[in-house]
């Protein structure tokens, strides 16, 4: 069932998530918890149901699902991780598109490939030659896509739940006491679980004990009005490939299925995940940077000099050490495992991990380490 339209401080993303949870009690005791209702938790909700029907699981979600990271991504589906390729990954793409199949999961992926610009060495046929601190071209393509946020999630809320998993919004973690079974205090109830997942990315990073191996931030984008062929083939961009740059400053985007042109850029700078409650894109910090963006794509090509704007908007990303994502075992459990630190890479890499945390969390795999 369709929820209601989501307006928060960060801004509305060119998509909708139409998932609302059942009015269900929540139980005294589950199998399995997850907690964080975004890509990773709905996808390994989806898939701990989908391989142990017989178990139970329960997700938790502080706000709505897609509330953070997920739902205000740009939706751009990279390969590998931000800190590269990690031994044993595996083909981070081919492994969504099995997912996106045997889910039925209708989220508009598309794997055209992406490019990377740089102010250097361009490609002496780049489709793009844009000026941005000096002149953007394009100096590679490499594998990679889009798809809808929107879409992903609640196709993936929607798989949860009509295999048997739990969601609960407005669900509240706020304790785990790390024993056996692990009791989790979710809004003034008591949860006993056998296995958690910790998939909570830059929000709670107490319970997922990231408070000092990784830093979360807040980033920005807008989408521009519909363009027409013309303007998509004078700007480079008519193959449909996202594009990001390899070098500073940094500026990354894609086209939409309305024709319109998503670019991201900037960090709002945090002490504390807790600020994230703070953040508004109409002021401070985060709405300078938005007009520094807006001027600047206004600047990258003379099609662009007058183009409007139809969305702004941001969101958390979380920096771990080394750009490397988290996926291990809690220190305090081993009945607990913590994915996240995606460092903006997350779209197809969380859904992709989420599968993987359910294996792990029924002892058929191991965490990536």
């Amino acid at each position: 069932m369709p929820g209601p339209e989501r307006k928060t401080k960060w801004g509305n993303p060119p998509w909708k998530i139409d998932f609302c949870s059942k009015k269900i009690s929540i139980p005294k005791e589950v199998d399995f918890a997850v907690v964080g209702g975004g890509f990773s938790g709905l996808s390994a909700a989806a898939w701990l149901r989908r391989f142990e029907p017989s178990k139970s699981v329960a997700l938790f979600e502080a706000n709505r699902v897609g509330a953070g990271s997920s739902g205000h991504t740009g939706g751009m589906t990279l390969a590998e991780t931000a800190a590269g390729d990690i031994p044993g990954l595996g083909d981070v793409l081919a492994g969504l598109s099995e997912i996106v199949k045997e889910l039925a999961l209708d989220c508009d992926l598309s794997l055209p490939g992406a490019w990377e610009l740089g102010r250097e060495d361009g490609l002496p046929d780049s489709p793009i030659a844009w000026t941005d601190t000096g002149d953007l071209r394009a100096v590679k393509e490499v594998p990679g896509g889009t798809l809808d946020p929107g879409k992903m999630v609640s196709g993936l809320a929607c798989c949860a739940d009509a295999s048997g998993a739990q969601i609960f919004e407005n669900a509240t973690v706020s304790n785990i006491e790390f024993q056996a079974p692990l009791r989790l205090n979710v809004n003034d109830n008591v949860i006993l679980a056998h296995k958690v997942l910790l998939a909570t990315n830059a929000m709670s990073l107490e319970l997922s004990d990231l408070t000092k191996r990784a830093q979360p931030k807040f980033t920005l984008a807008v989408a521009t009005e519909p363009l027409s062929e013309v303007q998509h083939g004078a700007l480079g961009l008519g193959s449909g490939r996202p594009f990001y740059t390899i070098d500073f400053p940094y500026l990354w985007g894609r086209l939409l299925k309305n024709r319109g042109v998503i670019f991201g850029s900037g960090l709002v700078h945090l002490n504390d995940w807790h600020e994230l409650a703070d953040v508004d894109i109409s002021a401070g910090q985060a709405a300078e940077l938005l007009a520094q963006l807006e001027k600047r794509v206004r600047g990258l090509h003379p099609v662009l000099h007058s183009v409007k704007f139809t969305h702004r908007w941001g969101g958390p990303i979380l920096i771990p050490e080394h750009w490397r994502p988290v996926f291990s075992l809690h220190p305090r459990s081993p009945h607990a495992v913590v994915l996240g630190g995606y460092s903006g890479h997350g779209v197809a890499l969380s859904v992709y991990l989420g599968r993987w945390a359910a294996e792990v969390m029924l002892e058929r795999r191991k965490p990536l380490g």
